[in-house]
Parts: C-alpha cells; sequence; structure tokens
C-alpha cells in the first residue's frame, strides 16, 4: 500500500509540473508570437480566374466538371479601406498597415541584409507589444523623429549599432541616412536581426511606393476564434488571411508533441501504482479468505465485498492525489523560480510555468483510471469466494 502511495504521489506530482512547464513554454511563445505578428495577417489581394471544364461522356449522358482558379495580387491596394472594414468585426482590437522591404544596411563597421517595415506608429502599438520590447532608448525619440529608427538587438550588435548612431539603407536606386531612435528586443532570433522599423512616411520615400500596403496586422479580444474569423475576413474582404495557428503550426505541433511525450512518461509511476494496488489486493484477498467467508454468510452480498476492497484504493487513490496536489504546486513554484537565460523563438531569464486547474484534474483522472482499473479484478475476484467453497477448500 505504501508502494503504491508513494507512485501515487510521484505520479500526479510530475505530471502536473511537466504539463505546467511545457504548457508554460507553449504559452508564452504564443504571446510572443502575438505581440510580435499580431493574431491574423491580412495580405495579396485574391482574383478569381476563369475556371477550367473537363467534358466526359459517361453513357448516356456527359459529365462536366468544373474547377474555380483562385489568382493572388501581391500587396494590398487599399489598406485604409480594409482597415475601415475591419473594425466591424466584434472580435478586432486594433489593425494596422505595414509596408515592407529588402534591402542593405550599412553602419560604419560592417553591413548585413535587412527588411524595413514601414509603420504608422500608434496604430502599430495597438497590434504589437513594441512598446514592451525596448531595451535602449526610447519610443518617445522614435516619435518625434521622422528620420528615427528601431533597430532590433541581434542586429544592432551585429553592426555595432547603438541609440543616436547613423546608417545607410541601400536601394536599387538610392542611399538614405537614418538615425538609431531606440533598440528592441522581441526574443525571436529570425526577428532581431533582421527588422528595422521606419515611419511609413520615411519607407514609402525609400521604396519609392506612394500607396499601398504589403500586408495588415490585426490584433484580437480572443485568440482562439481567429481561424473562424479569418475565414470571415477571406470571404468578406477578398484578401488572403492567415490566422497565427495556421502561421505558426509546426511550433505548436512541436510543443503539443513535448505535451504528450512527458504526460505519457511520468504516467508510467502512475501505472506501477495500479500495478501495486492490483499485487497488494490480490495478497488480501488470498490471506482473507476465510474472513470474506464469514461475511458472506453474515448476510453481505457480492457488491458488499467488491465495495469493500475498492473503498481500500479509493481512500489510497484519494490521500495520494492529495498529496500529488501538494508536490506538484510546490515543485512546479520552485521551478519557476529557477534561472534560464534563453532566446530564439522567445526570451524568457526564468522557467515559463503555467497555473492550471486542469493539469490537476488531468493528473488526477490518469491515477483513477489507472489505479482503479487495476482494483477491480481482486474486487471481483473476493466478490465470488462463497462460504461453502472456502470451508471445502475449493475457493479460487
Amino acid at each position: 500500500m505504501l508502494m503504491s502511495l508513494a507512485c501515487i504521489v510521484l505520479g500526479v506530482g510530475l505530471f502536473i509540473v511537466t504539463q505546467a512547464t511545457t504548457r508554460g513554454f507553449e504559452e508564452f511563445f504564443i504571446k510572443t508570437i502575438l505581440g510580435t505578428d499580431g493574431a491574423i495577417r491580412i495580405q495579396d489581394e485574391i482574383q478569381a480566374t476563369i475556371r477550367s471544364m473537363a467534358a466526359s461522356n459517361s453513357g448516356s449522358g456527359f459529365q462536366i466538371a468544373q474547377k474555380e482558379g483562385r489568382k493572388y495580387v501581391e500587396g494590398i491596394q487599399e489598406p485604409r479601406l480594409l482597415i475601415e472594414a475591419l473594425h466591424h468585426f466584434p472580435n478586432v482590437s486594433g489593425a494596422a498597415e505595414v509596408l515592407r522591404g529588402n534591402l542593405t544596411l550599412q553602419s560604419s563597421f560592417n553591413s548585413a541584409s535587412a527588411q524595413v517595415f514601414g509603420i504608422t506608429l500608434e496604430e502599430y502599438l495597438k497590434v504589437s507589444d513594441l512598446a514592451s520590447q525596448i531595451v535602449h532608448g526610447s519610443l518617445e525619440n522614435f516619435r518625434n523623429e521622422p528620420e528615427g529608427a528601431l533597430v532590433g538587438q541581434v542586429l544592432a550588435e551585429h553592426l555595432q549599432l547603438a541609440v543616436g548612431d547613423s546608417f545607410i539603407l541601400k536601394t536599387n536606386d538610392q542611399n538614405c541616412r537614418y538615425r538609431v531612435a531606440a533598440i528592441y528586443e522581441t526574443g525571436v532570433s529570425e526577428v532581431d536581426r533582421i527588422r528595422v522599423y521606419l515611419h511609413l512616411s520615411a519607407t514609402r520615400s525609400l521604396l519609392q511606393q506612394a500607396t499601398g500596403a504589403s500586408y495588415i496586422q490585426v490584433n484580437v479580444f480572443n485568440k482562439d476564434r481567429t481561424p473562424e474569423d479569418a475565414l470571415q475576413m477571406e470571404r468578406t474582404l477578398n484578401h488572403n488571411v492567415t490566422p497565427w495557428q495556421e502561421r505558426e503550426k509546426t511550433w505548436l505541433e512541436t510543443f503539443r508533441a513535448l505535451s504528450l511525450s512527458t504526460a505519457i512518461t511520468v504516467s508510467v509511476f502512475t501505472l506501477i501504482a495500479g500495478l501495486a494496488m492490483f499485487n497488494t489486493l490480490a495478497m488480501i484477498v488470498m490471506e482473507k479468505t476465510k474472513e470474506i467467508a464469514i461475511l458472506r454468510s453474515m448476510g453481505y452480498t457480492r457488491h458488499d465485498i467488491s465495495f469493500i476492497f475498492i473503498w481500500q484504493a479509493v481512500i489510497v487513490l484519494a490521500i495520494g492525489a492529495i498529496l500529488g496536489w501538494m508536490l506538484g504546486a510546490g515543485v512546479t513554484y520552485g521551478v519557476s523560480k529557477i534561472p534560464l537565460p534563453l532566446t530564439g523563438i522567445f526570451k524568457t531569464d526564468t522557467f515559463v510555468v503555467s497555473w492550471s486547474i486542469w493539469h490537476y484534474v488531468e493528473a488526477t483522472v490518469t491515477a483513477v483510471i489507472m489505479v482503479m482499473v487495476a482494483s477491480l479484478i481482486p474486487a471481483y475476484r473476493a466478490a465470488r469466494l462463497e462460504p461453502g467453497d472456502v470451508i471445502r477448500g475449493t475457493a479460487q
């Protein structure tokens, strides 16, 4: 019983800890990508093309199959009209147009390929976490300086740029000088090493594009509704709309696979608890056959006998679950304080954990299933014992 109790405690506790950490990192990753690239991205106008038709003769008549074509026109021609329409969607909390271009950034020490993102600052702050991502300088400098730029931390280190330094952006037709107003860090290395934010007007002048936008970044109130919203937006606005779940599908599947893998691994402790419970109850049934026969002769039914043994498992399971909850909560809190400097797909200085009641529910349900299933067989065997068989020594 003690071994079974210990395994239940470990199984429930470690299940909670592993799910809290894996889910915590997943939620932090989602928060990072939503704060960087928004919940929904609208780009490329959809144009219907001529339908292709194929006819075939099948016996008495003709069958005609139609295949509707679709063509994507790069960019958005009327971004302001789309933004105005987006505000009629109840789940939309903000929308901002972005003009993007590839070019070369040259400092006094080095040069590198970069992507310019032209933004209207006040709009973009509503669809991103840019305000909280500034690590050097301030957005106020950027807001007040028409030729100011926001440079990623990785790119700034590579080019040895600091706040106030100037650099040159090179296109095929011209070279323009800008000044670093602030340096930001999202923690996503692919973003921090390549993106340079400029004012939208400065980007239009640099890229010689007076109208239009590359895409519209959208933020929402409820991030879980974005697939339905994206489908409705695509049908209404006639543009390609991508929700964050589709955009980050690979990483989300990776986190889910990791969560499932750790859950299966730590469930081994619960499985051992079930086997220990089975062995313990089976031994009790073998040792207590006479006592069971006496109870049956006193009028106890088979259901009553089964109930006695199942209740032993329930009591051990309840104590183990409660102690497992305490162990899981304590270890989760301790893990959340462990230093873990990490950058790459997000930036954090400690372990990220998620506090959710469902982790405790899932751990308990797993333990209940394994332990109770293992307990039913000995309980059923005890219920089948007959007083006469015990007296004759033929009980099995």
